[in-house]
């Protein structure tokens, strides 16, 4: 029987940062999906969006609809490079987690409750992105390697 002190980079490091980086992935797949399917929705100029008037950046609703398609489209293609753990999918991960975060904050007054919980999500995706280290999950968790 093996321990893991807390300073071991033991098994349940390796499994955690696994773990970490797949929530990610789901996160950010969800985070896509949704986005997509708001960009959708104003696009076609759907009656769930407010409209407010004298609002600083305010943009047609159909830009807005472009924005969140887009944004959704790339968070949905950069989650399947999460799940094999791919450096340039963490980076691109965060930004496009950021640009969600901007575009949801930005378009605020149009759709608040969908705009907030787009915003948690994202901050929720950026975290897993970041805490996790490259070397945590460089060996696969059934290996002997390092303990």
């Amino acid at each position: 029987m093996t321990a893991a002190h807390p300073g071991s980079s033991g098994p349940s490091l390796r499994e955690w940062a696994t773990g970490v980086t797949v929530f990610a992935a789901i996160m950010l797949m969800m985070a896509g999906i949704l986005d997509i399917m708001r960009g959708i929705a104003e696009i076609a100029d759907d009656d769930i969006f407010v409209t407010t008037r004298n609002y600083v950046f305010a943009f047609d609703l159909t830009a807005w609809g472009w924005i969140h398609l887009a944004l959704g489209v790339l968070a949905f293609v950069v989650s399947f490079g999460l799940f094999v753990a791919a450096t340039w999918a963490r980076v691109t991960g965060v930004c496009i987690a950021g640009l969600v975060i901007l575009a949801n904050f930005l378009s605020l007054p149009y759709y608040p409750a969908g705009s907030i919980v787009m915003i948690a999500a994202a901050g929720f995706i950026v975290w897993a992105l970041c805490v996790m280290r490259k070397d945590d999950a460089a060996v696969p968790a059934g290996s002997s390697a390092g303990g």
